[in-house]
């Protein structure tokens, strides 16, 4: 195997900088563009939008979500990391993990839709609980009481297993 060592590529197109090289770092000036599949480690950071903190990428992700029909014979509309739902009872679903959460304190964040016949000026709610790490349990409806929502969107975030 051969080795070759520089510490700057510059394209033959200008005279600015593409790649900086130090030890095992490397600074790319302008813009990469990226094609193919690529792998993004746990330490990938990005800078906030106002330029003042950096945040880790792979924890600012959702790492579940789904838009569920809960009217009938359930159905997942769209998911990610998924693998089925539970419909337990009337507005009592519970959506199963493909990949489980590290731990059960992870957050989520979801609402309901009704059916668009009879429901008017009735906002649902979503309630989760029995949080495991394979799975939750959640509940719609309104005022207190379960009904089945047409839609029911929900995104999980925290770190996985």
């Amino acid at each position: 195997m051969s080795t070759i060592k520089v510490d700057t590529l510059q394209g033959t197109s200008g005279s600015d900088t593409a790649i900086t090289l130090s030890g095992a770092n490397a600074t790319v000036g302008g813009t990469l563009a990226v094609t193919g599949v690529h792998t993004v480690g746990n330490n990938a950071i990005y800078t906030s939008d106002g330029g003042g903190v950096t945040q880790n990428l792979v924890q600012g992700l959702i790492k579940a979500s789904m838009d569920l029909d809960g009217t009938g014979t359930i159905a997942l509309n769209d998911s990610l990391n998924i693998s089925g739902v539970t419909d337990n009872t009337t507005g009592n679903y519970s959506p199963a993990y493909t990949n489980n959460f590290a731990n059960v304190f992870y957050g989520w964040g979801g609402n309901g839709e009704f059916p668009s016949t009879g429901y008017s000026g009735r906002a649902p709610h979503c309630i989760s609980d029995y949080n495991t790490t394979s799975s939750t349990r959640l509940g719609c409806g309104y005022q207190f009481a379960l009904e089945d929502c047409e839609h029911v969107r929900v995104g999980w975030w925290g770190d996985l297993a």
